[in-house]
């Protein structure tokens, strides 16, 4: 029997989590300092796979020259760009999930065993043999994976209705609350056999929530959805990709662990840092990362990361936040829940960006002055 591939989906424009996304493929969006993507990559070997396609198109390169062949990481990892060339520019035009697959297959034949699909913008740690097992085991054609969510935010994901057997008798693609006939929710974890293809157009946009599985069911297909305890945290919006990180500092996410070196209860610090330990405050969890410049007075309250290269000057409080690399805060400023990069912030609470160079930036900044 063959060994198993995987599909990593990381061809979208990521414009939900906006500005995230304004120099990044949402895969990229960094985790205390490495890729979702990474994360997905470590797991899928983990679990002894080898052979790894990722459909690419938005700032393609950023995942491209990241992960080069995958040697790093022990895998094979090949690339799939969908875009045209257009006035004497390549741009990206995305061939929906599905649509993917088939441009895939059609190129090289690489569905010829069972494939895990996966989405490349979630942090997981579902037993993927299991999940196989399962799938094998049940002589599925495809299976997806599923979570239970709150019946208020069935709008947000794919809803899959089963019958007893697990065998699945509709797929909604984020319907109403009133029209859901479930709340079990796909998390973007799919395994396809070989054949699945054959029900995919060719080069045509084809999305697999909205247009395959329906499909799969009105014929009647092996189309299972399986149930399993596991962590799956999907970055969907700016908000959610702060709660993730808060969820990881506060050490929730069991396979997650803090890099750097623990100098102090519930703080990590990565090497080449200059810091005023007397005249400081930090308050855990916190990672510094690598590079970071702490004047005196500076204070920090958990869960907090600072990435590399950041340097806050003195008397400056960063409260709950998340700072990017290279990201310089002066002196007397406070942010709080909030994500800052050189070249914009985003509050928490309010939902609210600010740009760097913008009136209202530099209002909010000048506000936060000396609370």
């Amino acid at each position: 029997m063959k060994k198993i591939k995987a599909m990593i989906l990381a061809a979208g424009d990521g414009l939900r989590v906006r500005p995230l996304t304004q120099d990044l493929p949402k895969p990229m969006i960094p985790i205390l300092g490495k890729p979702v993507m990474e994360y997905l990559v470590e797991h899928l070997a983990k679990h002894g796979i080898k052979e790894i396609m990722v459909n690419v198109g938005y700032k393609h390169w950023r995942i491209e020259n990241h992960f080069g062949n995958g040697s790093l990481w022990g895998v094979n990892i090949g690339y799939s760009y969908e875009g045209v060339y257009e006035y004497g520019e390549i741009v990206s035009r995305p061939m929906g999930t599905a649509g993917g697959m088939r441009k895939i297959q059609d190129f090289g034949g690489f569905f010829d065993t069972t494939t895990v699909v996966i989405c490349g913008d979630a942090l997981i740690d579902l037993d993927i043999n299991a999940a196989v097992l399962e799938h094998k085991r049940k002589k599925a054609l495809a299976s997806v994976v599923t979570l239970e969510v709150p019946h208020n935010e069935v709008s947000n994901y794919g809803v899959v209705e089963t019958d007893d057997q697990g065998l699945v008798i509709s797929f909604q693609e984020k319907p109403t609350q009133e029209q859901a006939r479930s709340n079990c929710a796909s998390t973007g974890i799919y395994i396809f056999e070989p054949e699945v293809l054959d029900y995919i157009p060719p080069a045509t946009q084809y999305d697999i929530g909205s247009q395959l599985f329906p499909l799969m069911v009105e014929k009647g297909l092996p189309f299972y959805a399986q149930k399993h305890l596991f962590n799956w945290i999907d970055i969907g919006h700016v908000s959610e990709y702060w709660n993730v990180l808060q969820r990881v500092l506060k050490g929730e996410v069991e396979h997650m662990h803090m890099p750097g070196t623990q100098v102090r209860p519930g703080v990590w610090v990565g090497i080449n840092t200059r810091i005023d330990w007397d005249h400081v405050k930090i308050e855990g969890p916190v990672y510094i990362d690598s590079g970071v410049c702490l004047e005196a007075g500076v204070e920090i309250i958990g869960p907090a990361w600072i990435s590399w290269g950041s340097y806050i000057c003195r008397d400056s409080k960063i409260i709950r936040s998340v700072l990017f690399e290279y990201t310089h805060i002066p002196t007397g400023f406070t942010f709080d829940e909030t994500i800052v990069s050189p070249a914009y912030c985003v509050m928490h609470r309010s939902g609210e960006t600010y740009y760097t160079g913008d009136d209202r930036c530099k209002l909010r900044w000048s506000d936060a002055r000396g609370r």
